[in-house]
């Protein structure tokens, strides 16, 4: 792609390639989204041809023109020749053809099918005959919002006027940070200033963290707004794709709505931005360009000199720290919309209730209280398959994943093993492949605690909702329906219902293996599980019955939960910032993780101890190098993984040093050998 036309280059002409040809006579990118784009290449630190291909859909990348080409047919001059009669006889269908194009002239593909059937076998042959011809024109049709009349929405509390009225005392640049907990109306909110954006003729741009969400929103949307918006996702076909980003481009959609490639959008008269879940790391893409699309969206804000809206019950800790250094504006939501209240919270200590199959005898009890009382259940376990261990009682033997340091998980239903890490698969067996006593699988995912429940209430639609259930498409929005219209009483999920979702009869949430988050190795660790338990905690109660929520720990005592209890998510965060300030990591600091992978161990750690040798030769005072170390998960799919940890409270002195890096260390041989990546501002260290 051609990014600038100039008469001087400072790259080697041996190393300059000529231009094939001209695809589009235009540029397809205006300037403006060619200047964020380069941004987001310079502050990543990604090769800008690159960057700019992962901002384009794919049938751009290939080389279709922005235009969009579709088929014409055409009689030849033979054709008009020809009598449909003389050949209606041996070949009616064919004839048919001929008429009608005959009658009306050139036809487009689309008009043809919509007056006749199975009638591109016959095109072909009279093409073969020399009797019809098709060639490429310009569609020329416009995309067309379907609108329909909005619905008056509910009446606003206090606190929802303040923040609407906050955020519109600002025309331009400014990032409000729509601190609401769940249920609050931070939806509504949004749907209130959208209206008001687009009653002044102008753009909005609306992110959300994951393709299960979109629907949701776009119901609620279409219904409040009267305008269906426009879906840009991972989640579309790649015809859908290159469609709905044409129409953008053209400015041909007032709403745009998607998940953080969305950010690239070419919107042109953009006049807010809202990026619902602000804290959920869905939003940092993790290969590749490693771009966050959450931080992104503050500065197309910036670019366009208008307000952005980041909203979550759980705002992330840097965002909740750029509040305190009066960056952001922090508007709270404090009190749930309606009548609905806050669910009570509940602790089940293990060590005084050993759990069965994962489920204590008093959360059973809890599960058919609710039943009886016509409510939902929602099992919250953070981890898919049937267990996540394959062990011998016998020898002690562990079913390993070949590819990586990883344990195989068990999906009985299947009778496969499989690697969560790099999707290897093995036949299930029973017996040990050491000893050939009998395996036993220890731990719980989503598939036996569904398994455990159906056993527990038999007569109960039981809905498992995760990533293995909702593969095809469409079928995630089956099982919502089946959860929102009261069909499916019992659910087991994971993060995927987590955030965002309102089920109005849901009156508990029990979270069964909360205590793996309390002892992470990742410094986020903790911040990770109180978002989690929180989020889902708000799904319960959204309606006028009091919710409950119900943890299950071994760990009644920890600190975390006695912060989380108290003072709820505020009391959490606040602590957490303590800590982070005293240990000096973000948002107190700034970081850079260079990663490295190859088939050999050595080639990796040759990688790793040259760029720490270069590295060390330009640190300052100002930066600190952490490793090299392997990764927490060494092998992975056959690869051996090492890093290396860059640490500064100077943004700008940060990223020149690693831009000086990545000069020198392009001239050494070792960088043939593996694949190497730098991640800037890295959500995770695994």
């Amino acid at each position: 792609m051609v990014i600038e036309i100039t008469k001087h280059s400072d790259i080697p002409k041996s190393k300059l390639r000529h231009c094939i040809s001209i695809i589009d006579k235009k540029p397809i990118l205006s300037a403006s989204d060619l200047k964020f784009i380069t941004f987001a290449s310079k502050y990543y630190q990604y090769p800008i041809g690159r960057a700019i291909g992962a901002a384009l859909p794919s049938h751009i990348r290939k080389g279709k023109p922005l235009v969009n080409l579709i088929n014409e047919i055409r009689l030849t001059a033979d054709g008009e020749k020809i009598n449909p009669q003389d050949i209606k006889k041996r070949a009616p269908k064919q004839a048919e053809l001929m008429r009608l194009l005959q009658n009306t002239g050139p036809m487009t593909s689309q008009a043809i099918n919509k007056i006749l059937n199975q009638w591109k076998n016959q095109k072909k042959i009279l093409i073969e005959k020399g009797w019809v011809s098709v060639s490429k024109i310009v569609d020329e049709q416009k995309h067309t919002e379907k609108v329909s009349s909005p619905i008056k929405g509910p009446k606003l509390n206090s606190e929802q006027e303040k923040a609407i009225h906050e955020i519109q005392k600002f025309k331009n640049f400014k990032t409000f940070l729509l601190d609401g907990i769940t249920g609050s109306g931070k939806t509504e909110v949004y749907l209130q200033l959208i209206l008001r954006i687009l009653s002044q003729k102008k753009q909005c741009l609306i992110l959300v963290p994951e393709i299960g969400l979109t629907n949701q929103f776009v119901n609620r949307l279409t219904e409040r707004v009267g305008i269906q918006p426009t879906l840009l996702h991972s989640g579309l076909t790649e015809n859908e794709r290159f469609h709905a980003w044409r129409s953008i481009n053209k400015s041909e959609s007032r709403i745009v709505l998607g998940t953080r490639s969305a950010i690239f959008a070419p919107l042109k008269n953009l006049g807010i931005i809202i990026v619902d879940e602000e804290n959920d790391i869905s939003y940092k893409q993790q290969t590749g360009f490693r771009y966050s699309a959450r931080d992104l969206a503050i500065i197309k804000a910036r670019n366009f000199d208008i307000p952005i809206i980041i909203g979550s019950a759980t705002p992330s800790l840097e965002s909740l720290y750029r509040h305190k250094e009066n960056k952001y504006l922090r508007l709270t939501l404090s009190k749930r919309a309606g009548k609905s209240k806050l669910p009570s919270m509940h602790l089940i200590d293990l060590n005084k209730q050993r759990p069965t199959d994962g489920l204590s005898n008093l959360l059973i009890k809890a599960i058919k209280d609710h039943l009886d009382k016509n409510g939902q259940a929602l099992i919250f376990i953070n981890r898919r398959g049937y267990a996540p261990t394959l062990i011998c009682q016998s020898c002690n033997h562990v079913a390993q994943c070949s590819r990586c340091d990883s344990r195989m998980t068990v999906y009985l239903s299947k009778k496969i093993l499989l690697c969560h890490h790099c999707g290897s698969k093995e036949k299930y067996t029973n017996k040990c492949i050491s000893c050939s006593s009998k395996y036993i699988a220890l731990g719980h995912g989503t598939q036996r605690i569904e398994e455990a429940l159906k056993a527990h209430f038999p007569n109960v639609v039981t809905k498992r909702i995760d990533s293995d259930s909702t593969k095809a498409k469409g079928s995630i929005d089956l099982a919502l329906e089946a959860a929102n219209s009261g069909k499916a009483k019992i659910l087991v999920g994971t993060q995927m219902l987590s955030k965002g979702h309102h089920f109005s009869s849901l009156s508990l949430v029990a979270v069964i293996n909360a205590d793996q988050g309390l002892f992470s190795t990742d410094f986020r660790g903790s911040e990770r599980l109180a978002q989690n338990i929180i989020q889902v905690a708000g799904r319960a109660g959204r309606e006028e019955e009091k919710g409950q929520v119900i943890i299950q720990t071994e760990y009644p005592e920890h600190p975390f939960w006695d912060a989380l209890f108290k003072g709820g998510y505020s009391e959490f965060a606040e602590l957490a910032l303590n800590e982070r300030e005293a240990t000096s990591w973000p948002p107190f600091s700034y970081l850079a993780l260079i990663r490295a992978k190859s088939h050999k161990k050595s080639y990796t750690w040759d990688f790793l101890n040259t760029a720490n040798k270069i590295l060390s030769r330009d640190k300052t005072n100002n930066i600190n190098l952490m490793g090299p170390i392997s990764a927490p998960m060494e092998r992975k799919a056959g690869k051996y993984r090492g890093q290396l940890l860059l640490q500064s409270t100077n943004r700008k002195l940060l990223h020149k040093y690693i831009s000086i890096f990545i000069i020198k260390i392009g001239e050494k041989k070792c960088v043939r050998r593996v694949k190497w990546s730098i991640d800037i501002d890295p959500i995770e260290l695994f």
